[in-house]
């Protein structure tokens, strides 16, 4: 996914970031600088059927934009034949107004710490229960795996789409990991016989999906969805595909395919998911690089290449920034095409004739994100919980220099308020006795 994470949860960065785009997983990557760009004119039919929808889009705004002003004049005319004021326009802005105050009231509600931890908890628990569950249908209902796996991305990736559509990410939607997951299902449950399809979806899944968890740090947080997303979506197909060969006994019924495929012809299977990977090249290319070229440069939209570029700690940052800008992009594209071959050998080699090794490659991946998801739990809280420490230690600093500072007849008095009042009292009775004993009596006066 990639769903993908982690991780942290995963933000795609700043918007202000002056790279294009060409995406891959989940991840930002960076903006296309160069300004001639002749190779669009090869997809003339690509042009076509986006100008055909462009314009039938457009026409059927303004058809309804018609309509409704047609319906808001008769409307007004039915009021003032009725002796009732037709300036609705006042009474639309109420509306207007009303609806905006609810729609923000619901909105920092569905934000409040308490909608916010339950939320969590629930992701908590689905996704806990999600591993056992998974763990149990491998085990005693095989058949239900590739069904779990589309109704759980059938939920899941509206949600990111929605979430994603908000934050103006939704470029990230078009990486190969999303576009694996709807040739995955293509295979599923409209061409299970096709030997073809399936060897591309088992080397892509196996490869390019399965490593996003490694690379792009994937990390298991239950109780982040982002995160549980991203890791679904890239650890889930390999397990599904991985079933359907070695722990799914009818799954030759099911999916014909796998008759015609006892064993992979290796140069035969790399040059399929190569193919079908270089069509996702071309068409990210076309519809986000070029199509999009604009608003991608203007910081509108962010992508998944400048993140990698902009992140100097890792490798692909690190390399990438000692290439020209100019030849940044055909390196980078280059260098994905070569590491989706390299990440598919083991599964065309080794995993898809060897059910313990396909058992062990996927306990080393899910291995992975559990260690990551450990180190977001351990690190990220215990930071958290260090500088609230560290906070206090500082607050308790001050206040004692502030104390030590301070003279000692400024300080508070330690007696209590009501025996300061008492001994007050005390003193005054004194005084005004000592007065009347002062005072001559009548007897002293006559002799005096």
């Amino acid at each position: 996914m990639s769903t993908h994470s982690d991780e942290q949860p995963s933000r795609p960065p700043s918007r202000s970031s002056s790279f294009p785009s060409i995406g891959y997983f989940s991840s930002p990557f960076e903006r296309w600088k160069e300004e001639n760009v002749e190779w669009s004119s090869a997809y003339t039919l690509l042009d076509t059927f986006e100008t055909f929808f462009d314009a039938r889009i457009d026409l059927w705004e303004r058809r309804l934009r018609k309509q409704g002003q047609s319906v808001l004049d008769g409307t007004k005319d039915v009021l003032k034949r009725r002796g009732i004021d037709p300036n609705i326009d006042r009474e639309l802005d109420k509306l207007k107004k009303t609806l905006s105050i609810r729609m923000q009231k619901v909105n920092t509600a569905w934000h409040s710490t308490k909608v916010v931890r339950t939320r969590e908890k629930i992701s908590f628990f689905l996704g806990v229960h999600t591993v056992l569950g998974s763990a149990l249908m491998v085990c005693l209902y095989p058949q239900w795996v590739h069904i779990f796996y589309t109704a759980a991305c059938a939920y899941l990736l509206p949600l990111r789409f929605f979430s994603y559509k908000r934050k103006a990410y939704h470029y990230f939607l078009f990486d190969l990991c999303y576009y694996v997951t709807i040739l995955n299902f293509v295979y599923i449950w409209l061409f299970p016989g096709s030997a073809t399809l399936l060897t591309a979806c088992y080397c892509l899944s196996h490869g390019s999906l399965a490593s996003a968890v490694i690379t792009w740090r994937n990390s298991l947080v239950f109780h982040d969805v982002d995160k549980v997303t991203s890791l679904f979506i890239h650890i889930y197909a390999p397990f599904t595909f991985t079933t359907i060969r070695h722990y799914y006994p009818e799954a030759p019924a099911r999916f014909p395919a796998l008759n015609d495929l006892p064993h992979f012809q290796p140069v035969r299977a790399l040059l399929f998911s190569s193919a079908l990977y270089m069509v996702w090249q071309i068409l990210y290319w076309k519809f986000v690089y070029v199509d999009r070229k604009v608003k991608i440069e203007s910081g509108q939209r962010t992508t998944s290449f400048s993140y990698l570029l902009a992140d100097r700690r890792g490798a692909i940052g690190r390399a990438l920034s000692k290439v020209p800008e100019d030849y940044r992009v055909a390196s980078f594209m280059f260098g994905q095409f070569l590491y989706s071959i390299a990440t598919e050998i083991p599964a065309v080699w080794f995993l898809y004739d060897s059910a313990f090794l396909s058992t062990i490659f996927l306990f080393i991946i899910f291995g992975v994100s559990v260690w990551n998801g450990g180190g977001f739990y351990i690190e990220v809280f215990g930071r958290k919980f260090e500088k609230e420490l560290e906070a206090l230690r500082k607050e308790l600093a001050e206040m004692s220099a502030s104390r030590a500072a301070t003279p000692a007849a400024s300080t508070p008095s330690l007696v209590p308020n009501d025996l300061e009042s008492n001994s007050e009292a005390e003193s005054d009775g004194q005084g005004v006795m000592l007065e009347m004993d002062s005072r001559p009596t009548p007897i002293e006066k006559k002799t005096q």
